[in-house]
């Protein structure tokens, strides 16, 4: 997988997102079908220091994936954002990347950051950018 492809609406609702709290990571799933991410499932950030970190609560969680599999759709993604540093996968994101199959995308909620969404491919310790297809 070198590209992904993703909503234009979903594209805008995710950095809706991550600009509502410029201050904390902003996370949630990516669903669609066929390859193409076609909706946005934003979650509340669990994570103790949300400025730095993000974590989906179990419960949350599970209702997510449940909203996925009824919608008769797939997990294709993975969204959180970074907003006191570049938009890459950290450490931390890779090291906790448990979802091999999923593009994990780091937004920047800056309005002057040079590509403000970004994807990952993170298998087994290793990153490789994805480009990015707006449809």
């Amino acid at each position: 997988m070198d590209e992904i492809r993703l909503a234009r609406d979903v594209a805008a609702e995710i950095l809706r997102h991550a600009r509502s709290k410029p201050d904390e990571e902003c996370c949630g799933l990516l669903a669609g079908r066929c390859g193409v991410l076609t909706r946005a499932l934003p979650a509340l950030n669990a994570a103790e220091q949300r400025a730095t970190s993000y974590e989906i609560a179990p419960k949350e969680l599970f209702c997510m994936m449940r909203e996925i599999r009824e919608a008769g759709l797939e997990l294709l993604g993975i969204y959180h954002s970074h907003p006191n540093s570049d938009n890459q996968p950290s450490a931390r994101d890779i090291e906790r990347a448990y979802y091999p199959d999923a593009a994990y995308f780091i937004l920047s909620p800056h309005a002057n950051a040079p590509d403000p969404i970004r994807a990952f491919s993170i298998r087994d310790g290793r990153r490789i950018e994805l480009g990015i297809q707006i449809v």
